[in-house]
């Protein structure tokens, strides 16, 4: 009995252990493959598990092989807007091949705010999310639950970041566009876990 105030550190301390290394695990990365390079996100399942259970169904799939990146908000085409954001726009599918629109998880709920890097589910109304996503060029607080972005006031469904690759968002943004559309999309090959 009288180790038994080692052994139970010693089991706390496992616990600990195996806790930890599965935290550490529960994130998903993900690689988007352009034609101009790598993006490479990290995914919050326990933060946000409604759209990244969503995003990974088109990611398992390969509905995201070919498509693209095709719409993109900088200062200049952002201009005459009361709210500006910077923002590039990808991942449209066939309407044929998507899967049921998401229930909108707030960032009010998840606690992920569209700082610089986050990856994000575009949506028309509330719980229309189905494939097309957006990356955050800098902080885009408008975007959150409160902002004015959008009409509702719900903001946008935050669920990962990117952890490589920002030089090629900025390039894609930088492309020439024509209404936010760019003349010449950039070619999604595919988007898988890594």
């Amino acid at each position: 009995m009288k180790n038994s105030p080692l052994r139970f550190f010693k089991i706390a301390y496992l616990l600990f252990l195996v806790s930890f290394y599965a935290n550490s695990q529960s994130n998903i990365q993900c690689k988007i493959e352009t034609t101009l390079g790598d993006i490479v996100v990290e995914l919050y399942p326990d933060k946000a598990p409604i759209t990244v259970t969503n995003f990974m169904k088109y990611v398992n799939n390969n509905l995201y092989e070919n498509s693209t990146f095709f719409r993109v908000c900088t200062p200049e085409n952002e201009d005459e807007r009361d709210i500006k954001i910077e923002v590039i726009q990808g991942g449209s599918i066939d309407n044929s091949k998507s899967f049921e629109p998401i229930v909108l998880e707030t960032t009010n709920n998840t606690n992920l705010l569209h700082k610089n890097g986050v990856i994000s589910m575009a949506r028309s109304s509330a719980n229309t999310a189905t494939s097309s996503f957006f990356i955050c060029i800098n902080d885009q607080p408008e975007l959150d639950f409160g902002g004015k972005r959008h009409n509702d006031g719900l903001g946008f469904a935050a669920f990962g970041k990117v952890t490589k690759g920002m030089d090629i968002v900025l390039k894609i943004q930088s492309g020439e566009n024509k209404n936010q559309r760019l003349l010449e999309p950039i070619i999604i090959k595919n988007i898988t876990r890594i």
